[in-house]
Parts: C-alpha cells; structure tokens; sequence
C-alpha cells in the first residue's frame, strides 16, 4: 500500500511538471505562421517566397527593440536548432533532386566554364574586400568570406525565367548547368576551407600537400559516390520495391540522404555534401518500380517535409541577424560591399560564354542570387573557430544575410529588363 500510494505521489508530482516539449511546439508554431505570412507578403510583391520567410525572421529576432523579449529563448534553444540543420541536409538532398547526372554531362564546356569564373571571381573579390574592410581579422575569415559569395541559388532565377517563357532557350540552359557545377564546386570550396579552418582551430596546421588532399577527398567523395551510387540505387530500390510496407519510397530516400550525409562528416565534410550527393544520384528511373505500383515520385513526398523543416532555417537564420550591428559604421559598409562584389563577381561569369548570339549579360545575372546557398555557408561559419575567436561574428553574418537579401532582390527585375532588352 505504502509503494502504491508513494507511486501515486510521484506520478502527480511528474504532472505538476511543464513538459520540455511544450515550448518547442510554442516555438514551431510561431516559426511556421510567421515564415508563411512573411512568405505571402513576398510573393504577393512578385519576390520569392524565401526571401519573405527570411525578413520575418529579422522581425522576430529585433522585437527586444521594442521591449518584447518573448521570442528571444528560440535563437538558443537546441531542438529549434537541431530542426534548422535538419532542415538544411533536407534542402540540399531535394536540390540535388533537382538536377541529374546526365544534366550535368550534357550541359558541355560552356556551363563549366560560366561556372568556374562563378566561382573564381567572386571569391577573389571578396577576400580582397574583407582584407581591406576587416583588416584586423586573420586570413581565415577573410577566405571563408570569399567562399560565402560563391554560392547560387538558382530556384530564383529558374522561377524569373519561367514566367518570362523562357525557361528552354539557350540562356536558361546554361545558367541551370552552371548553377549544379557551381553549387559542386562551392560545396568543394567549402569544404578544403573548413578542413584548414578545423586544423588551425586544434593548433596543427595544414600544408599545401593537407590542402591538396582535402580538395581530393572532396572531389573524390562527391563524384564517386555520385558515380558508385548511380550504379547501385538501381538495385537498391528495385530490392525495396518489394516490401509491402506503406512509405517505403520516402523512407529508403531519406535514409539514402542521412548515410551519405554521415559518411560525408565521417571523413571530415559537411553533412551537406552528402546530402547534395544522394539527391544528384537518385533520379526517378532508379524508382521506377515505386511508380509503377501508383506512389508518387520521390520530389513530391519530400515536399512536405521540407515545408515543415526548411522555414525554420530560414526563420532563424533571419533571427539571428542583430540590428543593433548596423549601428557600426563598417557593418554597412561591409554589407554593401559584399552585395557589390557579390554581383560584380557573378555577371562576370556571362564572360565565359564564348558563342555567338547569346546573351551574355542574362546569364552573368542569372548567377547573381545567393538565396538558401549563401545562407547555409554563412551559417556554417558561425559554428567555425580558430583559437577560440569565431570565423564569422554576429556582425559579419548580419551584413552577410543583407548581401543575400539584395542579391535575391535585385536579381529578379534585372534580369526580366536584361531578357526584355534582348527581344527588344
């Protein structure tokens, strides 16, 4: 009786306790109602819906200026933060999905070529910019900045071409095959700079010889699991396809993406290099037999998820950037630098272009939008040190997130003047 009674007293006492997970649904809820009515007011001004969810972030993470600290727990709190880098590995696997191997053979010299002074420029620029406006930061920022303005976001211009019918010239192609050689090159990029980053951090240093082999490693991972797994995603889920369980499709997809993403860490990359990887492999040849038996294909059931993880990235990412920053002098100008350099570097790229008749202008501005891409390094030099000092300070990512807003801004209207111009 005495158990049963003390039982009783501790199954109340646990009931008299909040439930941890009660905030966390709070904050969700918040995160997802903001980023949609932020998203509306977007599209409703012809802007993508990302860049509404990101300014709703920036809302919500400077309301203490007016007093409310209500939504000041949610920059810190370790669940939202684990769903934004969910989030994240989600939007590069479905971004992988989006292209093909046999897109990226077909596009030929001329995408490549657009792509690498893509990236080229930009990053030189920007390391140049940083050294001049940051003087006093080591060289490991002011390469990481370089690397941040490499980045594209295609999604946006891909929608700009769209509605201006035409999204099958010669243009259109060779802006959306530069753009998959430029998110794997930048991916590259990314990951040597991390790797001499983490080294430097643990007090080692990495030789022209480490750096060599990172950016092998690198290369090596993503095309050969690119090319191993197109060989062996056939049989995998022609195996899959015979079990009788509901969701099988999705759930071999994504655990496809969370292995690849896991091993891409385990030998010293980002998780997202991974990701990008698994959506570039599966194409829905591979699934076929899931088709056949009436599923849908593997874009659409991945859609729901990343409605629910990818606003929260974007949500935070806005959150986190200080308005207060702004009130120093270089934080401005580094910010418009940035966005300077950052659409200098890209119309650039148009240059590679070498055949006659084509609209160099529209492809160099067709590279400019840096969107979720740009976002997800910035993010990622925050979580970077060298000697306990961070790679990329509050102030630095808040002109970082201000050179991706503008970039994502301008981007639309230029390049329906630059089309209209050419028909013109």
């Amino acid at each position: 009786m005495l158990i049963l009674t003390a039982s009783f007293c501790s199954y109340g006492d646990s009931h008299n306790h909040k439930d941890p997970m009660g905030s966390v649904i709070l904050f969700i809820s918040i995160i997802l109602l903001t980023a949609k009515m932020g998203g509306d007011i977007a599209t409703r001004l012809n802007q993508p819906a990302v860049l509404g969810e990101l300014l709703a972030g920036v809302v919500l993470g400077n309301l203490h200026f007016f007093g409310f600290h209500g939504f000041e727990p949610m920059k810190t709190d370790t669940s939202i933060d684990m769903l934004a880098r969910l989030g994240v590995i989600v939007l590069l696997f479905e971004a992988g999905l989006e292209s093909t191997v046999g897109q990226m053979l077909k596009v030929g010299g001329t995408s490549f070529i657009v792509a690498t002074i893509g990236v080229l420029t930009p990053f030189i620029l920007g390391w140049v910019l940083s050294s001049w406006l940051l003087p006093e930061a080591n060289h490991y920022v002011h390469t990481f900045l370089g690397a941040t303005l490499t980045a594209t976001s295609v999604g946006i211009t891909a929608r700009v071409l769209k509605d201006l019918n035409r999204s099958q010239s010669i243009e259109a192609r060779i802006i959306l095959g530069a753009a998959v050689i430029d998110d794997i090159l930048g991916l590259i990029l990314l990951a040597v700079i991390s790797g001499v980053i983490l080294a430097a951090n643990a007090g080692g240093s990495i030789s022209y010889v480490g750096v060599g082999w990172t950016f092998v490693k690198a290369a090596l991972f993503l095309f050969g699991s690119v090319f191993l797994g197109v060989y062996l995603s056939p049989r995998l889920f022609s195996l899959a396809s015979k079990l009788r369980a509901r969701g099988v499709l999705l759930a071999i997809g994504l655990s496809f993406c969370f292995i690849l993403a896991w091993l891409s860490n385990l030998i010293g990359l980002a998780p997202i290099v991974g990701a990008f990887a698994a959506g570039l492999i599966l194409e829905e040849v591979h699934y076929k037999d899931f088709v056949y038996q009436g599923e849908h294909r593997l874009e659409e059931l991945i859609n729901p998820i990343t409605s629910f993880l990818v606003p929260i990235f974007f949500v935070l990412m806005g959150m986190h950037t200080d308005l207060s920053t702004f009130s120093q002098g270089n934080v401005v100008g580094l910010a418009l630098g940035l966005t300077v350099v950052g659409i200098i570097g890209k119309v650039c790229s148009g240059l590679g272009v070498v055949s006659k008749g084509i609209d160099k202008l529209s492809i160099g501005l067709g590279m400019v939008p840096r969107g979720e891409v740009g976002l997800i390094f910035a993010n990622m030099g925050l979580a970077l040190f060298v000697k306990g000092e961070p790679i990329i300070t509050r102030a630095t990512f808040s002109a970082l997130v201000v050179m991706v807003i503008l970039t994502t801004f301008i981007t639309p209207p230029a390049l329906k003047w630059s089309m209209n111009r050419r028909r013109r």
